[in-house]
C-alpha cells in the first residue's frame, strides 16, 4: 500500500474523530417553530456513548483490516520468492491474523462495556 493511501486513510479518520469530538447537542424544532426541544442528560449521555462505541469500532476494524490485507499481500509475495517455505510462512501468518483479530474482539467488547456499564 502507498504511503499517500495511508495518509489519505488517517485524515479522513482523523476528521471523522474531529467531527464527533466538535458535533453539538443536537436539537430539533418541535411543532411550533419558536419551540425548541433539546435532549436531556441521559439521553445526551447515551448518544454520546453510542457514538464513542461506534467510532472506536470503525477505527479499529479499518486498523484491521488494513493490516490484514497487508499481511496477507506479503505472505503471497515472500511464498512466490520462497515456495519451499510455504508451510512455515503459512503457520506464521496465520498466527499474525489471529492476533490481528483478537485486537479487533476486544475492541467490540471495550465497546459494548462502553455502552452497557458506563
Amino acid at each position: 500500500m502507498n504511503r499517500i493511501t495511508v495518509r489519505i486513510a488517517a485524515i479522513l479518520m482523523l476528521a471523522l474523530m474531529v467531527w464527533a469530538i466538535a458535533t453539538p447537542k443536537y436539537t430539533y424544532a418541535a411543532e411550533s417553530e419558536t419551540e425548541v426541544i433539546t435532549m436531556s442528560d441521559e439521553a445526551s449521555l447515551t448518544h454520546s456513548k453510542a457514538w464513542a462505541a461506534g467510532i472506536a469500532i470503525a477505527v479499529v476494524a479499518a486498523a484491521g483490516a488494513l493490516s490484514m490485507g497487508l499481511v496477507i499481500w506479503k505472505t503471497v509475495e515472500s511464498i512466490a520468492r520462497q515456495p519451499e517455505a510455504e508451510g512455515k510462512i503459512r503457520t506464521a501468518m496465520m498466527l499474525g491474523l489471529v492476533f490481528v483479530e483478537t485486537a479487533i474482539i476486544y475492541a467490540l467488547i471495550v465497546a459494548i462495556l462502553i455502552i452497557f456499564v458506563l
